[in-house]
């Protein structure tokens, strides 16, 4: 009987059901997601790497370098290559709805050469950009080479010219300081300085302004505009400040056809004290029109074309 028994332990008793779990693990589960999308997979690690050295890029800062941009959005993106801006990469979403913007970034992007074109899912782009609504499209500007406050005045003297520059003193619009650019180039000026911080610098945007003579004009950069200014006085070169109340009119100032930095501050503020005081020289713009200010982009123009006036 106790035999019996051991052979009726070794039986196993009732069972309780999978409640269908098996044939649901049957079942087919889609199409399978593409490698980049799939969690694990090498091709994702490795979209992700790429996608976090490029974030990397656009906070790095060293020396004369700016930090790199990135310009979201597919308008953004293709009046960015219309305007001839600087560009390393294009990242396309994958699977992206292909519309006639994508197709000119694409093309565009082609024609102009040098621009690597990134396929890259849309968290990527997503983390990229912070969560901005870049619509598949995301443009790397790469970081700007600032020239030094000296080389403006080196510049000029190698062409056997007197300097004339411009300085921007709290202009924070990049689109003004591209359109100084495009002054400066227009009427032979030989740079732009602007203070390391609290300044627009070239963006995108200012790139844009520019209309491509930020290729040909050099923009330096200080870290003190001040002390800036009083070494190009050590150098000879007249430091004049515009302001509404100047002490003297543009026309009168013969100065202008020999070495000068021309300081423009922003249109509400004007200069600031300490700049203002390290000017030779206040100068007004006359307007019998009644109009307070000019932006700094005008103002800058105007007192180019009178310097270039007198220096032809």
């Amino acid at each position: 009987m106790a035999a019996n028994n051991r052979r009726m332990s070794g039986k196993k008793g009732a069972q309780v059901g999978s409640g269908g779990q098996r044939r649901r693990g049957l079942e087919g589960k889609g199409p399978t997601p593409p490698a980049e999308m799939r969690k694990g997979h090498a091709k994702q690690r490795a979209a992700q790497a790429k996608a976090r050295r490029a974030q990397g890029r656009t906070t790095q800062r060293r020396g004369g370098r700016s930090a790199s941009e990135l310009v979201v959005g597919r308008n953004p993106v293709v009046e960015a290559l219309r305007g001839g801006v600087p560009a390393s990469t294009l990242y396309v979403q994958q699977f992206i709805d292909n519309d006639e913007r994508v197709r000119e970034a694409l093309q565009l992007a082609a024609d102009r050469g040098g621009i690597n074109l990134m396929e890259a899912p849309r968290p990527e782009l997503d983390r990229m950009t912070n969560g901005l609504n870049h619509q598949g499209l995301v443009l790397q500007v790469p970081p700007y080479e600032y020239a030094h406050p000296e080389d403006l005045v080196a510049a000029a003297h190698d062409e056997g010219e007197d300097p004339l520059i411009v300085a921007l003193d709290g202009v924070t619009d990049p689109r003004n300081l591209g359109a100084v650019v495009r002054s400066v180039s227009a009427f032979g000026g030989h740079g732009v300085l602007v203070p390391e911080r609290r300044a627009a610098g070239m963006t995108a945007g200012a790139w844009k302004t520019s209309a491509g003579t930020a290729a040909r004009t050099p923009v330096a950069r200080a870290t003190n505009l001040t002390r800036a200014l009083e070494a190009y006085k050590k150098a000879g070169v007249l430091v004049v400040g515009l302001a509404a109340d100047g002490e003297a009119e543009l026309g009168d100032v013969e100065a202008l056809d020999g070495p000068v930095v021309i300081v423009v501050g922003s249109e509400g503020k004007g200069l600031s004290r300490l700049v203002g005081e390290t000017c030779d020289v206040w100068v007004r713009i006359p307007m019998p029109g009644g109009a307070e200010s000019l932006n700094a982009g005008v103002a800058a123009g105007i007192v180019l074309y009178e310097a270039a006036r007198r220096r032809s």
